[in-house]
């Protein structure tokens, strides 16, 4: 999929710029904002190899850094859930504000902690918010309350080997209400660095976004609203 657009771009969150990259495929079916975990920001190499599947997909991607290089050398801030929900939910509003990106449907893509962020801005965000995908992601740190309100169809992926995120991941799945689904990528450990792993992921959220997050053209709702639904369990 040839990329139309690629653009390194700063999103003000208050008195704070994020620094970011926004690509959009020429025929752009929704975006999709990443949400990193501690410690990593836009140039993961992880979630940039996802970001480029989805971008074959047709999904845009936009990958930021949720903190300044600043407050990256302050280790609670990795781990301050609620200053990445207040970025995260920044660069959502800023998408909406880009006459390219306003009608696009918008995805969240979360790993580790950044997981919980997402899912704290899908509970705030409710609709506007057409799907999540959590990869070793802790969905525990969003909170109960979080978990329950959301209402954006959810992908929980965990390796298999990564037993107490696995443990967590179980726990916050019993706790959403919403469509969610619980996928173990056999052999992985918590950063999916076991051979074809990665690429498990990638698939699956090329999949989740591409039935959930599809931007479609006036008279093609029907077929969305038609598109068949992964079993909560």
């Amino acid at each position: 999929m040839d990329t139309a657009i690629r653009e390194e771009v700063r999103i003000w969150a208050g008195p704070v710029a994020l620094e970011g990259v926004l690509e959009l495929p020429s025929a752009c079916n929704g975006v999709v904002v990443f949400s990193h975990g501690s410690g990593s920001g836009r140039n993961s190499p992880r979630n940039n190899y996802v970001a480029g599947e989805l971008r074959r997909h047709a999904l845009g991607t936009l990958l930021l850094d949720l903190l300044t290089r600043e407050e990256e050398r302050i280790q609670e801030n990795r781990f301050d859930i609620a200053l990445l929900a207040t970025r995260l939910d920044a660069a959502c509003d800023w998408l909406h504000a880009r006459p390219d990106t306003a009608s696009q449907h918008l995805g969240l893509f979360g790993a580790s902690t950044g997981a919980a962020a997402a899912l704290q801005v899908a509970a705030m965000r409710g609709s506007d918010i057409s799907a999540v995908v959590s990869r070793g992601g802790r969905p525990d740190l969003a909170g109960a309350r979080a978990l329950g309100a959301v209402t954006a169809p959810t992908l929980l992926i965990v390796g298999s080997r990564d037993q107490m995120v696995l443990s967590l991941n179980r726990e916050a799945l019993a706790a959403m209400h919403g469509e969610c689904d619980l996928v173990e990528v056999p052999g992985a450990t918590h950063l999916f660095e076991e051979p074809g792993t990665l690429e498990q992921v990638a698939s699956l959220a090329c999949g989740w976004f591409a039935r959930h997050c599809r931007t479609l053209l006036p008279g093609q709702m029907g077929a969305r609203q038609g598109a068949p639904g992964s079993p909560r369990r």
